[in-house]
């Protein structure tokens, strides 16, 4: 890439002084030989002011030196009508057509003494014409010298623009190498905390800024990207080490019991009937805490099993649920809206029953959980001992667990779900202490 930005750069620039030079030597030489023709002009036309009425005749013809005047002479358009001596300019037909005013004047390159010269032939007087030559030597040699001179113009613009082409491209493009280094380092380490340091367009290292060139932008965007990939690998080893503690308890426990019903002809009756509940419940346990990392697994609501879903029944289904599995605990439900979203019912039931559970869990008995739900916003409150200041930023994380919380059944996972679920639908789930003591959780719903 860089080999052919150098190419392109300096080909367009080579091209640009080839043609600025070729168009100064074309300006110049017409310039010389313009001179030599205005010299020619103004010979001319004092010969014709001061030799009116004189016939056919050579008037001068020293011509062949340099400092010597035009050579001049009268040509009649008849040849009978000519001198007796030679005419020292070349007369030709066209010559006898100016003298007779068939055409108009002219200039002609011609050769004087072995010298190279130009020659003006204009109307002189009625059935003549006039010839002024000049050597023009000096002209041809201006003009020679000019076109070495922008030969050595162009050639010096090309090899700098060559030189000057790769050196923009190798700095141009140095971002880009140091962008592509990085990629192919993390490809390698597999270390996604690196992360690129470019200029923005104000100086500073390593920003991002609307008015950054396109580079500045590219390696933003990757810095941001890479730090997308960090949070998700940092996310994804978290959850498996989380996962891996949080299984390990049921895990042993079940290893226990069943090597304890292993020997089961050591047993009596009771002990294995308490054996054999206690492995039902951490099967139970174990085999939800799978099903809700599955459910965690997922980013997207799945789109065939989309439709338009009527929220104020389903909160009340999930109410009634709730009041069989919680009976110590008093649901108040008030209904003041009944509005409708796209998603998928079973996971929003999943995610308004997961809110109701952790305000059954920790209600005092016989304590209220209040459920209102409006055309723009659910909320759920109870009156429990309420989230601490410290750990209000992480209730919504995987595994977390408040110290008041680690003596209550759970994995954890059920507000990280509910989280989850409401963004894969467009809303906005958050946690506050509620005013007078308790949790208030608040689903914000989409704009229509």
């Amino acid at each position: 890439m860089r080999t052919r930005l150098a190419l392109a750069t300096s080909t367009a620039v080579a091209l640009v002084t080839l043609g600025v030079c070729a168009a100064g030597f074309s300006i110049m030489r017409y310039e010389l030989v313009h001179q030599l023709d205005l010299q020619l002009t103004q010979h001319a036309t004092l010969v014709q002011q001061q030799n009116r009425g004189q016939g056919p005749q050579v008037l001068y013809a020293e011509c062949g030196y340099l400092a010597a005047p035009a050579c001049t002479q009268i040509v009649p358009a008849e040849p009978a009508a000519d001198p007796a001596a030679p005419y020292f300019l070349p007369v030709t037909p066209a010559t006898r057509a100016v003298a007779a005013g068939q055409r108009g004047g002219y200039y002609s390159a011609i050769t004087v003494s072995g010298h190279p010269a130009r020659m003006l032939t204009t109307r002189f007087g009625s059935g003549t014409a006039v010839q002024v030559a000049l050597r023009s030597d000096a002209v041809q040699q201006g003009v020679r010298q000019a076109g070495e001179l922008m030969a050595v113009v162009a050639g010096a613009g090309v090899l700098l623009a060559g030189v000057l082409g790769y050196a923009a491209a190798r700095t141009g493009l140095a971002p880009v190498a140091r962008l592509t280094a990085t990629a192919e380092r993390i490809a390698a380490t597999r270390d996604a905390t690196v992360r690129i340091d470019l200029p923005d367009a104000r100086g500073r290292r390593g920003g991002r800024d609307a008015g950054a060139d396109e580079v500045t932008r590219l390696a933003g965007a990757f810095n941001a990207m890479l730090g997308e990939l960090e949070q998700s690998v940092t996310a994804q080893r978290r959850l498996v080490a989380d996962a891996s503690h949080e299984l390990r308890t049921p895990l042993t426990a079940l290893r226990t019991n069943a090597e304890l019903l292993a020997r089961t002809d050591r047993l009596t009756p009771e002990q294995r009937a308490r054996a054999t509940a206690g492995l039902q419940r951490q099967l139970r346990e174990v085999t939800g805490l799978v099903n809700d990392l599955i459910e965690l697994a997922r980013d997207e609501e799945p789109q065939a099993l989309v439709e338009l879903v009527r929220l104020g029944p389903l909160v009340a289904h999930c109410v009634e649920t709730a009041r069989g599995h919680w009976p110590a605990v008093a649901f108040e439900y008030a209904p003041q809206g009944d509005p409708t979203l796209p998603g998928v019912p079973a996971r929003l039931v999943r995610l308004v029953g997961n809110l109701l559970d952790n305000a059954a869990k920790f209600s005092p008995p016989g304590g209220p959980v209040e459920v209102t739900l409006t055309d723009r916003r659910l909320t759920v409150r109870d009156h429990g001992p309420g989230i601490a200041p410290e750990d209000l930023p992480y209730v919504f994380d995987r595994f977390y667990r408040a110290s008041a919380a680690r003596a209550l059944p759970g994995s954890g996972l059920g507000l990280a779900m509910a989280r989850q679920i409401a963004r894969a639908h467009g809303a906005d789930l958050t946690a506050e202490a509620a005013p007078g003591g308790g949790a208030l959780f608040r689903l914000t719903l989409p704009s229509a």
